[in-house]
């Protein structure tokens, strides 16, 4: 299986702080992640046929691909948005000892 078929990075957007938090430390505490970053960012969308500019905190998760349908029905289950972004990427390469170190604190 090639890195590509292995890893990837979820990325979601949460407009509560406290919301993105829980919903990292889920997904950590289960190890469905092996790491969620969170960072503060500025989303300029349109939604409903109207502009919409909000703050919101960018997850960035990274995790064994194998375990992406159940990190997406963890979000889809703790999330307040309609339609929550819910975007994999995969992870084309990476350093063999990081991406081991995932797989060491992933379930099994």
């Amino acid at each position: 299986m090639t890195v590509a078929n292995r890893y990837c990075v979820v990325l979601t957007t949460y407009s509560d702080k406290g919301e993105a938090e829980r919903l990292a430390s889920l997904l950590v505490e289960k190890r469905l992640a092996a790491c969620v970053q969170m960072s503060g960012v500025t989303s300029l969308y349109e939604w409903e046929k109207e502009i919409q500019k909000d703050n919101e905190t960018l997850l960035v998760i990274k995790a064994r691909a194998d375990l992406y349908g159940e990190i997406e029905g963890a979000i889809s289950d703790n999330h307040s948005y309609e339609v929550p972004e819910i975007i994999k990427i995969p992870i084309e390469e990476g350093l063999d000892a990081y991406l081991g170190w995932i797989d060491e604190v992933s379930r099994k």
